[in-house]
């Protein structure tokens, strides 16, 4: 029997019990921006950070190869019943490190670099006139190409 993959359309945490949350249960939509607020004490760090992004950093150090995870933490399980929809995650405190106005995302989690080598060779590039994809050209398509837009006859 093969196994069905659900589509999760949210992040459900069913039973969150990490520092002052007290068995709490929530849903946040993917793909949407989410924001958690409250009083001083409430537990908004222990959800975001202690509980959501700790167990998508976990599950993501999980999948990676035993010789890879020895270099790592061991990173230990929150306290909750169950975390449904969640990915590998990226979180940045509010404090401010580095005082540079011109930081952004990926220079603070320092994959800047692994995202230029990314969109470098995995990208596709479309020029901007006429909407066709730029194509690395050989002599005999290039030829082919020029030859194709000239009349017979024609001397160049």
């Amino acid at each position: 029997m093969k196994a069905v993959r659900r589509k999760e359309e949210a992040i459900s945490v069913r039973g969150a019990r990490v520092h002052n949350l007290k068995d709490v249960s929530v849903s946040l939509p993917l793909n949407k921006l989410t924001v958690i607020t409250g009083v001083s004490g409430s537990g908004k760090s222990s959800l975001a950070f202690d509980t959501i992004y700790a167990e998508g950093q976990r599950r993501y150090v999980e999948s990676l190869s035993a010789y890879a995870r020895q270099f790592l933490e061991r990173m230990d399980k929150p306290d909750v019943d169950e975390i449904l929809g969640i990915a590998p995650a990226i979180a940045i405190r509010q404090k401010n490190s580095t005082r540079n106005p011109r930081s952004t995302v990926a220079t603070q989690t320092e994959i800047y670099d692994y995202l230029r080598l990314l969109y470098a060779r995995a990208g596709q590039t479309f020029c901007h006139v006429c909407s066709r994809e730029v194509k690395k050209d050989s002599p005999e398509s290039a030829a082919e190409e020029t030859l194709s837009t000239l009349a017979e006859g024609t001397r160049f």
